[in-house]
């Protein structure tokens, strides 16, 4: 009879290292990618010597699990910070809502579309159109949150 408690005990014990080894798996990650961005050059409609870069594209869940609130921006690299007239230039300061876009929910294997505004700025004082973009130029997923099931 104590021989059998002990294989008992033996199994319990096998079984219970089996099961929490197997528990302390890798989680599921998220992950998201832009598919695909666009960029324009949008006069601004206010102020008509003003010129605005406008960003549109797809993100991409290519992760293992949805996601939600996922927030892209642009950003241009090769801008300036300071306004000087027939440059592009950047703000310095935290994008507002209008520069950039937040999807609400993106689930594994989804595409969605993305837009938002001035990515860059150019005041031209001469009156004359801006004759081509600044040279770096990209979209970027800020953040995002997976979804728990």
């Amino acid at each position: 009879m104590a021989s059998f408690g002990r294989q008992a005990a033996i199994l319990i014990s096998c079984f219970m290292l089996v099961v929490s080894l197997f528990s302390c798996g890798k989680p599921k990650e998220g992950k998201v990618i832009i598919s695909d961005q666009e960029f324009s050059i949008r006069q601004d409609s206010k102020y008509k010597r003003n010129w605005n870069i406008d960003a549109k594209g797809k993100v991409k869940n290519v992760g293992e699990v949805d996601v939600k609130n996922v927030v892209v921006t642009g950003y241009c690299r090769s801008c300036g910070e300071s306004v000087i007239s027939g440059e592009w230039f950047i703000s310095n300061i935290d994008k507002m809502p209008n520069q950039k876009d937040v999807i609400a929910y993106l689930p594994v294997g989804a595409e969605e579309e993305f837009n938002f505004e001035e990515v860059a700025f150019m005041m031209e004082q001469s009156g004359r159109t801006p004759d081509k973009m600044p040279d770096k130029m990209e979209c970027v997923i800020i953040s995002f949150e997976t979804v728990q099931k």
